[in-house]
Parts: structure tokens; sequence; C-alpha cells
């Protein structure tokens, strides 16, 4: 019976580590959407969100049958539980990084327009919060998912400034307020992935240490 349990676990293992890929591919090309105003990479970004949900259904399923048939206990039952969570959130990245690309849609209307924000060093940051959070997944490295943890504040701050920055911009150019709010909208979806990477890192150390420690209770990590 053990057996049967950790055969299914390894495929669970592998199915989350085949959806975490789709998922970085998705937000790094949506990333690459914005920054270069490419219409053709958004849609293709947008097409595969199809992939990824029926992925998502597929870990969901696996689950649900691990809980019902094998019935695990301590590490095993925290592994498959984490893997459902998990699963919920890489699915809502997806689906974020698909909303970033349709703003590329939107952004490509405004021929030549400048965007007068520099949105890389936020995006840097949000994409390596989320490299960081799948390297500790596949190696079940709880102190590295702690440190993307703390990374959570810097996106944060450049969501604020942008806020700010924006809407000067509006005041400055009200002809092109659609425009800035698009721009603000992507801001935005970057902050949220950080916010649901941070959910994963925290589900990873409920995996590992069988600790919770959502609402900020980082201190003893």
């Amino acid at each position: 019976m053990k057996a049967h349990l950790n055969k299914e676990i390894e495929r669970l293992k592998k199915n989350i580590q085949i959806l975490s890929s789709m998922v970085e591919s998705a937000v790094r090309n949506s990333v690459v959407a914005v920054i270069e105003t490419d219409r053709k990479l958004a849609e293709r970004v947008i097409e595969n969100d199809f992939l990824i949900d029926q992925k998502e259904i597929e870990i969901e399923e696996e689950c649900l049958k691990i809980l019902a048939l094998h019935q695990p206990v301590a590490g095993d039952l925290r592994y498959v539980v984490a893997c459902l969570k998990v699963n919920n959130e890489l699915e809502r990245i997806g689906d974020l990084g698909s909303n970033i690309a349709r703003r590329v849609k939107h952004l490509c209307d405004y021929n030549g327009a400048d965007t007068a924000v520099d949105f890389k060093p936020m995006m840097d940051v949000t994409r390596g919060m989320l490299k960081g959070a799948l390297d500790s997944l596949i190696c079940m490295n709880g102190q590295l998912a702690a440190e993307v943890i703390q990374r959570d504040d810097i996106v944060d701050d450049y969501n604020r400034q942008m806020f700010i920055d924006l809407q000067e911009l509006i005041k400055e150019n009200p002809q092109k307020t659609e425009y800035y709010i698009d721009l603000l909208n992507v801001s935005r979806h970057l902050e949220r992935i950080a916010d649901c990477t941070t959910n994963i890192c925290e589900d990873i150390i409920y995996m590992i240490k069988g600790e919770i420690i959502r609402h900020g209770h980082y201190n003893d990590i």
C-alpha cells in the first residue's frame, strides 16, 4: 500500500513541476511582451493559459484521488494538502500572466507611445521571486522559500511608486488616461503574482516543517 502511495506522490511531484514550468514560462513571456510591446507573444501567452488550466484540474484530481484511496498521514498528508494549495496558486499566477498579456494587446494600439515608466526593476524582482519559489519547491528548501517571502515588500514598494508616478502622468496627459491605466494594471498584476508566490512559499514551509506561518509570522523560520 505504501509503495502505491509513494508512486502516486512521485507522479504528483512531477506534474507540479510541469505546471510550475508552464507558469514560469507564461510570466516570463508576458513580461517580455510588455517590454517589447510584442502582440504575437502576448497572444501566445493567452492561448496557452488553457493548457495551464487543464493541468491544474488534472493535479487537483490526482490529489483528491490520493486522499480518498490512500488516506495519507503525517508528512505525506501535509505534502498532498500543500500541493493542492500550491496548484491553485500556480493557476492564479498563470491567469495573472494572461491578464498582463491582454494589457499588451491594448498597449499596442498606442503607436509610438512612450510608457514613461520603467517596469523592468519590478518585473525582475517578481520573476526572481517566482523562480526562487519554484526552485525551493523542487529542492524542498525551506530557507530559500523564507528568503523569497522577505522580498515581497520590495514589489509592494514598486507598485506603490508606480501608482504615484502614473497618477502624475494622468494629470499631465489626461488624453492618455486609458493608456496609463493599462500600465497601472500591469503593475497591479505583477504585485499579485508576488503575493501568490509568497503564498506558495508559505505552503512549501508548511510542507517541510508542518508550521503554518501565514499573516507575517516569519521570525522563527
